[in-house]
């Protein structure tokens, strides 16, 4: 099979033996594959790596359970042991032993074919397209935020960042009737995205100490400090992002404003597909482009592009789609 090889920072298209899984294990055929900052962050030397990348997918079970075979299926990302302290005490994404599709000791979506426990993997709703399934993942991410906080109507919440991410939070957080406001370099762009109602605003025009959450989306030093700067005392700062590079801080404001600082990662595929079929949070418009595996390298570099929204990778060969997204 074809995948995108990351190796000693360096990206190559390979040809690599088809996944064999093992028992419990899944065959599934990538139908697409979203490439996501993380994957972006890894190349630069986030995590040191090596195998195939991708994380975001829809595909068909080719070999597994009888119930899913032959299914559009997504997946969860954390392979888990099922038997260490995270996973008995129901923190399975902490799992000791776990390993990462895409990012942690298992190759990834950016292939052919990839392979997962079948545990880990949830049937797609028939009304869900390819493209918006491939959300899935994302979508799930932003919907742990509200897993980890409350966030209630009347509430004032910042969303630091109106790329790939920021928007998919902001497009969740938007139905929980909060007082939401979108921090992006381009307001006019963001505003073309975001739900309706949703304030955007650039650095200049943000209010300090005046959020009571302010989601961190930006993967910069300085999108964190602006998150940091717009919370009251005793706000929330939720942190989405990844960086390559190590975060500087002054800690003396989260210790005076005591203010909570909480990690945010995977979250939960049911509640995201749910929203997916019953088109309650839009997605496909946020897809930049789309190019067949066999020019995985040229997608990279249009991902890494500043502004860019989701490029997705096929499996089919072809011409490369012309871009059809704004750049926030």
């Amino acid at each position: 099979m074809r995948a995108l090889w990351l190796e000693d920072g360096e990206l190559s298209l390979r040809d690599r033996p088809r996944p064999e899984p093992p028992a419990a294990e899944a065959l599934v055929r990538v139908l697409r594959a979203g490439i996501c900052n993380t994957d972006l962050e890894l190349v630069r030397g986030y995590y040191p790596y090596r195998g195939i990348l991708g994380h975001e997918f829809v595909g068909v079970v080719e070999r597994g359970p009888e119930a899913l075979t032959g299914r559009r299926v997504v997946g969860e990302i954390n392979a888990v042991c099922g038997a260490c302290r995270f996973c008995r005490d129901r923190a399975p994404t902490h799992c000791e032993n776990r390993t990462v599709l895409g990012i942690a000791g298992r190759d990834g979506a950016l292939a052919d074919y990839l392979a997962l426990p079948a545990a880990n993997l949830h049937a797609v709703p028939d009304g869900v397209t390819d493209d918006a399934a491939t959300f899935t993942e994302p979508l799930a991410a932003a919907l742990r935020i509200q897993e980890q906080i409350a966030v209630a109507p009347g509430r004032r919440v910042l969303v630091a960042g109106a790329g790939k991410l920021g928007l998919l939070i902001a497009r969740t957080l938007a139905l929980t009737g909060c007082e939401l406001t979108l921090l992006s370099r381009r307001p006019e762009a963001a505003a073309e995205l975001a739900p309706e109602g949703v304030t955007c605003l650039t650095a200049e025009a943000l209010e300090p100490r005046a959020y009571d959450v302010a989601v961190e989306c930006t993967g910069n030093p300085e999108g964190f400090e602006l998150a940091r700067r717009a919370l009251r005392p005793q706000g929330t700062l939720v942190m989405k992002s990844t960086y390559a590079d190590r975060l500087t801080l002054d800690a003396a404001p989260l210790v005076v404003d005591e203010l909570q600082l909480v990690g945010s990662r995977c979250g939960p595929f049911p509640p995201a597909l749910k929203l997916l079929a019953e088109k309650k949070v839009e997605v496909e418009d946020l897809v930049a482009a789309r190019y067949p595996l066999a020019d995985a390298l040229q997608a990279i570099q249009h991902a890494a592009r500043p502004g860019t929204l989701k490029v997705l990778l096929h499996p089919g060969d072809g011409e490369t789609d012309l871009e059809i997204g704004t750049p926030v």
